[in-house]
């Protein structure tokens, strides 16, 4: 999918983050727990390879919990790597980080070593908010709207540790296009920047799939749709999204339904697993293998027919 929407400060941060790390001890990743592998910033996990890392799962009261501990153990299954739930109370979440910490540097810890810790993750996913938790007072700015965050600042956690807060950011580039959707249902990406129709049909398909009698139970259907179209014109009709003459509004039962998603009113879902992910990843390098030989034979035969226009001249 085409997401046109990668302003310049993100360019710009990934730049500065690049020019940090060598200074980083620890790496703090804060994901989406409804799409923990999606929001997953594929230049954090470049940039931060091989530092020791305590990825935060957020709005994982949003998320569905069994799910949620499948995710845990994939992720700690990297002894460099810790998780850690962002819904417990803010002095819990402080003091169940810097155990995580310890074990994971218990060597800097016990020396009384100063740490640099890069905070880092996708817009609109809670940073601010859990710095602000974590430090106990409201030190950086929060809000609704991805990249409020714009420039990396440095705040005292206490006498061990630092935060390296940086902007949200994403990627120019999407190559699991499912990925691209779940992020634009989540709020990452700006509503102005893909049609929410699609989104919708996307999310719909996925919640048909996995939570279908969620759905009929919130807009009281009395049977499941064949399809996220059918879906959508069910619950366009139950809802009043209308237009003149009784036809669906596709873009306002869109609305609706991605916006009920990320206010949780349709329960506790998660978008992927990490089962689902690897077989994702397994189309995603089939195609880029298919495009790379695509490409290799049409620069030999453009070689090629070179070739025989240069011997015809002579």
């Amino acid at each position: 999918m085409a997401i046109n929407w990668y302003p310049g400060h993100m360019h710009k941060a990934n730049k500065e983050m690049t020019e940090m790390l060598p200074q980083v001890d620890l790496v703090v990743e804060l994901l989406d727990c409804r799409i923990p592998h999606s929001s997953q910033n594929p230049a954090i996990a470049r940039l931060g390879a091989g530092k020791p890392c305590i990825k935060i799962l957020s709005k994982s009261d949003l998320a569905d919990p069994e799910i949620t501990g499948q995710w845990q153990a994939y992720f700690e299954s990297k002894a460099s790597v810790k998780t850690l739930l962002s819904t417990m109370e803010p002095s819990d979440k402080a003091d169940k980080f810097m155990r995580l910490y310890h074990k994971l540097l218990p060597g800097k810890a016990a020396g009384g070593g100063k740490t640099l810790a890069m905070i880092s993750g996708i817009p609109n996913v809670g940073k601010s908010t859990l710095i602000n938790a974590l430090v106990g007072r409201k030190v950086a700015k929060t809000g609704d709207e991805p990249a409020i965050t714009r420039g990396l600042q440095k705040i005292r956690l206490n006498q061990e540790v630092t935060f390296l807060d940086t902007p949200g950011i994403l990627w120019p580039k999407i190559d699991n296009e499912n990925s691209g959707y779940r992020l634009a249902a989540t709020g990452a990406i700006r509503d102005t920047a893909i049609d929410i129709e699609d989104v919708a049909v996307h999310l719909g398909e996925f919640l048909l799939d996995h939570y279908g009698q969620r759905l009929q139970q919130r807009y009281g259907l009395d049977s499941a749709a064949n399809s996220a179209i059918e879906l959508l014109d069910m619950v366009g009709k139950r809802r009043g999204c209308l237009r003149r003459g009784g036809h669906v509004d596709l873009e306002k039962v869109s609305s609706l339904l991605v916006n009920e998603f990320r206010d949780g009113l349709l329960g506790r879902i998660t978008l992927e697993t990490p089962s689902m992910i690897a077989t994702e990843e397994q189309q995603v390098a089939l195609k880029k293998a298919e495009k790379a030989a695509r490409e290799a034979a049409r620069k030999k035969k453009k070689r090629n027919g070179e070739g025989h226009s240069k011997q015809w001249v002579r």
